[in-house]
């Protein structure tokens, strides 16, 4: 009798493993799904391997010494001790998510492995992914797709966000009335546009958590702003952000792409801890409004929903932001059945597939690139 692996496998699907590290360097989202890389999707696990104090330490100065890269291939400083500790991290991972499949399961049919990113400069057309597609192939006995960017910033596109031809397939699926963006809050914030008609749109709007992580970091030792404990018990200073909000790239229209580090938290410097944070949280919410109102102003449309997904959809403070300064409908992903926290692993799992397919990753709209494109190295075992 067929089993149910033997059936995806006839109806054309892929069982997919998508891991992503992201620029909050908190630790690495897995997650295992079924999809054609195109409408079909099935979750089927997910899981999450947090860094140890240690490894979090080696990547905040993998960043460091990533910094200014102008080739790609070389690993100076503790960029190759960072690059193996990534890639066995990852590997731990995936072996425990296969760990829970069904017995009678054969092994997933691709990794889609994102890495850590440490320099994204794509003005200059780089961008540097911690992480050795080949060497977790050979430790999974998996198939791995890696360094999905590349290509794409190679051909002159921002290499970012890769994303939204997910969040599309996400809002085909749950309904969402058009036009309607997503907002991924990670170190990082980037939205996804998506129209009235389909068509799609991409940028990075600006900081997400990273400032506010690292300042908790330096000044309490803990890695992040728990349920926003801090910013609720602070106050905006409000000329510090109208000094942030004053940052060129804020004015450029989409396609743009940032690197972690290209804010700094320089104008809270002076301020208390709580004042800082809370004057940051703001940023990032204030960052994202303006983000969604030129895109509203470019497409003539107002969005009718926002899906907020990212660690940023845990902080309270932002939400409420969120919601009382935008007109149109402010969702949580979680809270419309979505993967609260492993949605960016399910996109590089569906991206891993659409490797194999040969479909596109990237698009004009959502980086800038002269025409749509595939990316990827695929690394047999």
């Amino acid at each position: 009798m067929q089993n149910q692996y033997e059936a995806k496998e006839k109806a054309g699907m892929f069982l997919a493993l998508g891991m992503m590290s992201g620029t909050s360097c908190d630790g690495v989202d897995g997650a295992l799904v079924w999809t054609d890389g195109e409408s079909r999707f099935e979750p089927v696990v997910t899981g999450y391997r947090a860094y140890s104090p240690d490894e979090k330490e080696l990547l905040a100065q993998a960043l460091k010494d990533g910094a200014g890269l102008e080739d790609r291939s070389v690993r100076p400083g503790c960029l190759a001790s960072a690059e193996q500790m990534v890639t066995d991290v990852h590997s731990a991972l995936a072996k425990d998510l296969c760990a829970q499949l069904p017995d009678d399961w054969s092994k997933p049919h691709v990794i889609g492995f994102h890495g850590q990113t440490v320099w994204h400069d794509p003005a200059k057309g780089i961008t540097v992914q911690l992480g050795s597609g080949e060497e977790l192939a050979q430790q999974t006995s998996i198939p791995t797709v890696f360094d999905m960017r590349a290509d794409d910033v190679a051909a002159g596109g921002q290499g970012a966000p890769l994303v939204p031809i997910f969040h599309k397939m996400l809002a085909e699926k749950a309904g969402f009335p058009l036009p309607c963006a997503f907002v991924n809050i990670g170190g990082v914030s980037n939205i996804t546009w998506i129209g009235a008609s389909g068509e799609l749109t991409a940028f990075d709007s600006g900081p997400g958590n990273a400032l506010i992580d690292d300042l908790v970091r330096a000044q309490t030792g803990k890695h992040m702003d728990k349920d926003a404990m801090i910013a609720q018990a602070g106050q905006v200073d409000f000329m510090a952000l109208v000094g942030m909000m004053a940052n060129p790239y804020l004015q450029q229209l989409a396609p743009k792409s940032l690197d972690r580090n290209a804010f700094d938290s320089s104008f809270v410097a002076d301020l208390p801890l709580e004042n800082a944070v809370a004057t940051l949280t703001a940023f990032t919410s204030e960052t994202i409004c303006l983000g969604l109102e030129q895109m509203e102003q470019v497409k003539g449309e107002s969005a009718k929903c926002l899906i907020i997904c990212g660690g940023g959809q845990h902080n309270p403070v932002m939400v409420s932001h969120l919601k009382g300064a935008l007109e149109c409908d402010v969702i949580r992903a979680q809270d419309q059945g979505l993967e609260a926290d492993g949605m960016e692993a399910q996109a590089f799992a569906y991206m891993a597939v659409r490797h194999l397919q040969n479909l596109p990753l990237t698009f004009p709209g959502t980086t800038g690139v002269a025409e749509p494109m595939t990316g990827g190295v695929l690394f047999r075992p």
